[in-house]
């Protein structure tokens, strides 16, 4: 997979989780989730985005740690919402895989790219 169809999956699920936030009631238990799933789902795709024009080895690694950790919050608060009410499962089943997905994939270039410099 290319850099830049990375890029444009880590925007669309960005986009998407937006979008899901912009069905939630308004009411405080809405209101701090959707602070935080806002905050971890557009995080990752930026520190993609900066990963990749990452000045060493060291600081492309760094930066995909980054990226992992605000995928797993993002997937965290999409399991997050289901426990709050169901009705929301379609809409984050295909969220969490697509999230996982990328997760993958960024756990496997992170090990790429530390067996390379081994």
């Amino acid at each position: 997979m290319t850099e830049a169809i990375l890029k444009e999956r880590f925007l669309r699920f960005g986009k998407s989780v937006y979008n899901l936030t912009k069905e939630f009631a308004k009411e405080p238990a809405y209101n701090v989730v959707s602070y935080q799933i806002l905050k971890s789902s557009s995080s990752s795709g930026a520190n993609y985005h900066a990963a990749c024009r990452g000045k060493s080895t060291p600081d492309f690694i760094n930066k995909l740690k980054i990226v992992e950790e605000e995928l797993d919050e993002t997937i965290y608060w999409l399991k997050y919402i289901d426990g709050i009410d169901g009705k929301w499962k379609q809409f984050t089943d295909p969220l969490s895989k697509e999230g996982n997905e990328l997760l993958s994939i960024i756990i496997a270039s992170k090990k790429t790219v530390l067996g390379k410099s081994n």
